[in-house]
């Protein structure tokens, strides 16, 4: 198969959080021709593929699932891009893995190059089964190199954002909406506090020349059981992106401050951030060989587990980040040949 056609092929196999049995199979019996029972490791709906030889370990990691459909049709292909649901994100970075393990000159190369499929990266984290497949192979953390194939526009993307999402009430006192003198309105309560979230102005915090820029923002809001009600309470979701420079017991500390003024917040989930590669010679060599240009990830990706476990970790992919979970989510072809040639050079050159 042509890239164009193994995406087509995967983005053809419905895959979203949860649902990601039917494309660990087909990416599997692909790929057991070439490596073998031995070579392809079943994890969940995940897979390890690959052989260690003794070489320098390199592992490449992309994600099988999407987010949910949006009445994406079948893939098609419009003025040499190809639509579809997960082109983007990260269906284009799969189909380059996949030919990357098949090429025989990348197997035979310099390296041990070992691919990791895993699923529910677009859910909770704690169903992320990444986690369960660095359970079932900790000798990923050999690694000299994690390349996580996410969307970036074709340049190198260093680091990540951690992330915190709290839940945060405000409790007032519940009466009949013709005398709400009677009751104190928790939706009006809250008004104060957030316009100040609203006028929060993004912090930007620079690591090793690099720019992350901190934010919270409100995402969800819930409050009222009925037309005729005063609400005696209210509920928002904040989301909080935090640079590298913080850990998660830092970047919680910050939260709080920001939650002062609130009647009760609890924190419902967190993921720490991912360092800067600043000095890594196989980063530094890709960099060359692409010309591509070095960004900080505006986000959390999975760089972050790579971190946590001492992987050097870059986000490098076809895809695009402005279409990612969009309804007309494509990716230029082009993208998939020129990410594929030079992560094979990388791979075989010298």
């Amino acid at each position: 198969m042509t890239l164009a056609e193994t995406l087509a092929w995967l983005v053809d196999i419905p895959s979203e959080t949860g649902h990601e049995g039917r494309i660990a199979t087909a990416i599997a019996e692909r790929l057991l021709p070439i490596y073998g029972p031995q070579g392809v490791e079943r994890i969940g709906n995940s897979l390890v593929v690959g052989h260690r030889g003794g070489k320098p370990l390199i592992s490449l990691y992309g994600h099988t699932d999407t987010v949910p459909s949006q009445g994406q049709g079948p893939a098609v292909v419009v003025d040499g891009r190809m639509h579809g649901l997960g082109t983007s994100d990260m269906k284009g970075g799969v189909a380059v893995m996949l030919h990357l393990l098949e090429d025989e000159a990348v197997r035979s190369s310099a390296f041990d190059v070992i691919g990791v499929f895993y699923a529910a990266e677009e859910g909770p984290q704690e169903g992320n089964e990444l986690a369960s497949v660095f359970e079932h192979a900790a000798w990923l953390d050999e690694s000299e190199l994690g390349i996580i194939l996410e969307p970036t526009n074709m340049n190198l993307e260093l680091g990540c954002q951690g992330v915190i999402n709290a839940r945060v009430s405000f409790v007032g006192t519940s009466a009949h909406s013709a005398r709400p003198w009677l009751g104190e309105n928790a939706i009006t309560k809250a008004g104060p506090w957030l316009q100040g979230m609203g006028e929060r102005a993004p912090e930007p915090v620079v690591i090793n020349g690099l720019e992350f820029k901190e934010v919270m923002t409100v995402t969800r809001a819930q409050g009222g059981i009925a037309n005729n009600i005063i609400p005696g309470s209210f509920e928002c979701n904040v989301n909080y992106r935090f640079a590298p420079d913080k850990t998660v017991e830092e970047a919680e500390a910050k939260l709080a401050a920001a939650l002062a003024g609130v009647d009760e917040y609890e924190i419902v989930d967190s993921a720490p951030a991912a360092r800067v590669e600043a000095a890594n010679h196989h980063v530094e060599r890709l960099a060359a060989l692409t010309g591509a240009e070095e960004h900080p990830k505006q986000g959390w990706t999975d760089a972050a587990r790579l971190s946590e476990r001492n992987i050097p970790a870059i986000n490098y992919g076809p895809g695009e980040v402005a279409k990612a979970h969009k309804v007309d989510e494509s990716v230029p072809l082009e993208n998939l040949d020129a990410a594929f040639g030079f992560l094979k050079e990388f791979f075989t050159a010298g």
